[in-house]
């Protein structure tokens, strides 16, 4: 792709994303996040492969419909309040109906299905930018309208977005997809305590970017994309491997790494709320996440793959890639921990 039509895309994703953050206009808020679709499309289809050509049309219609149900609830709020403020959404009908809209753009369950097959055609990189950057729109506008939502709905789409995240991934061996039902789960985790701590949900939101993002770039450094590529990663390069293999325990959950300290705070404000049940059955639908991590840690740290003496070695010839970006990115997603009492502090209103 020229690079002038690359920066110009990238660019018109920040836009977009820029104008939604920045929006208190539904219509404003609306623009943003279709620039941030269209500027999405081409980076999607620029491989010219039928698979990427096909997940880009999913995108397409699938955002469209997205978009044009918020539109259709903002406008039907004016008429119904009189008021275009993304903060007067007052009416049940509206806020049903947007909040359905915006889990249809992120993926949450029940609207999920897109996601998975959506993240498989593309590369990399651009499921990269699908899991993480384009998240951000929609979950500004989540945040602003949650107040109005009822709250039985909101649970309800967390538990479904987690046991379905948790499910979808047990039998898959595509990389991509398991990535794509991790997102599912995760945002379910997020939805579900938005509406009683939304600090705590921009906490949650956070590592997750740090933690999906390393996942990414680690596979992509090795070029992985499904569990058999994946078990031949260990003779190319051992420590990537292991740090890999952290990457997706942190991913899962597990103490001491990162991905604990979410699962932790958003637990204990569940039994705070009285509602012990709730979390209980998140804890639950978290052991069939750790499933298919384990999965994948097993496949490529306790599995030796048939090779002969030929094969030990890589007979690729070495290069280099900025391992930068997947340096501070893996450091955050295994150590930070300890910081769980600063940051409690700092989320203590």
């Amino acid at each position: 792709m020229n690079p002038f039509v690359l920066a110009l895309l990238l660019s018109s994703l920040g836009l977009g994303t820029t104008l939604t953050f920045a929006s208190s206009h539904w219509l404003l808020a609306w623009m943003g996040l279709e620039i941030n679709t269209l500027a999405i499309i081409p980076l999607m289809a620029r491989h010219h492969h039928p698979r990427a050509v096909e997940a880009t049309t999913k995108y397409f219609l699938t955002q469209a419909t997205a978009a044009a149900t918020i539109l259709f609830a903002s406008t039907t709020n004016a008429w119904l309040v009189g008021e275009w403020d993304i903060l007067q959404l007052s009416h049940p009908l509206t806020t049903t109906i947007t909040m359905l809209a915006l889990a249809l753009k992120i993926g949450l369950a029940p609207l999920h299905f897109w996601l998975p097959e959506v993240l498989q055609g593309l590369d990399l990189t651009t499921g990269l930018i699908l899991s993480t950057w384009q998240k951000l729109g929609p979950f500004a506008l989540i945040l602003q309208v949650a107040p109005a939502i009822n709250p039985t709905l909101l649970i309800l789409i967390g538990l479904l977005s987690t046991l379905v995240g948790g499910w979808g991934g047990l039998n898959q061996t595509q990389l991509r997809k398991i990535l794509a039902y991790s997102s599912i789960a995760h945002l379910g985790w997020m939805i579900l305590i938005v509406q009683f701590a939304p600090l705590l949900t921009l906490l949650n939101l956070s590592l997750y970017l740090i933690m999906t993002s390393t996942a990414f770039l680690s596979f992509k450094m090795s070029a992985a994309t499904n569990i058999n590529t994946l078990a031949l990663s260990w003779t190319k390069a051992p420590a990537l491997a292991t740090l890999t293999a952290l990457v997706l325990l942190s991913l899962a959950g597990l103490p001491p790494l990162t991905g604990f300290m979410p699962k932790w705070l958003i637990l204990q404000e569940l039994t705070k709320q009285g509602l012990p049940l709730t979390a209980t059955l998140m804890a639950l639908s978290a052991l069939l996440s750790l499933y298919f991590y384990l999965r994948l840690c097993y496949a490529m740290t306790l599995t030796t793959p048939p090779s002969t003496l030929a094969t030990i070695s890589p007979w690729r010839l070495s290069f280099t890639q900025v391992t930068l970006p997947l340096s501070l990115a893996t450091l955050g997603t295994l150590t930070l921990l300890p910081l769980t009492p600063a940051l409690q502090a700092l989320l203590t209103p």
